[in-house]
């Protein structure tokens, strides 16, 4: 396994990716909307424009979705969140919580079989939160 946290994270998504038809890319987010980890990951210093999951603005909204979810299922009493689905015409973005601090995104193509991807995407965020918190002083 790798030894740098960052690294951890990648290979955890790139094998979540690779494993699964329909996902474009992912991204672990910080709550403070920071990009902690992208699949397919960035060259240092550069934003690509054809991997939207790199994009700071992709990590920014899906801090702020995750935390107007989880607001809105507090005040109406629904309890934690789970998962957050926004679909659109051409695909969608899964955002799941990944600890206390972080969130994992995936943007699918609009084909993508959701359930499986479902069920991936909530154990690659276990994963993602047990290095983060393994990685806490």
């Amino acid at each position: 396994m790798p030894a740098y946290r960052v690294h951890q994270l990648e290979h955890e998504l790139r094998r979540m990716c690779q494993a699964l038809p329909g996902v474009q890319g992912s991204v672990v987010v910080s709550i403070e909307g920071l990009v902690m980890a992208a699949y397919p990951p960035v060259p240092e210093g550069r934003i690509d424009s054809d991997n939207p999951t790199s994009s700071p603005q992709v990590a920014a909204m899906s801090a702020a979705l995750i935390a107007l979810g989880a607001q809105t299922l507090s005040r109406l009493a629904q309890g934690d969140m789970d998962r957050l689905l926004v679909e659109g015409d051409g695909g969608g973005i899964i955002i799941v919580p990944s600890g206390p601090d972080a969130a994992l995104a995936v943007m699918t193509y609009r084909d993508a079989k959701l359930g499986i991807i479902f069920h991936a995407v909530r154990r690659t965020a276990k994963q993602v939160a047990a290095i983060l918190e393994h990685a806490a002083p």
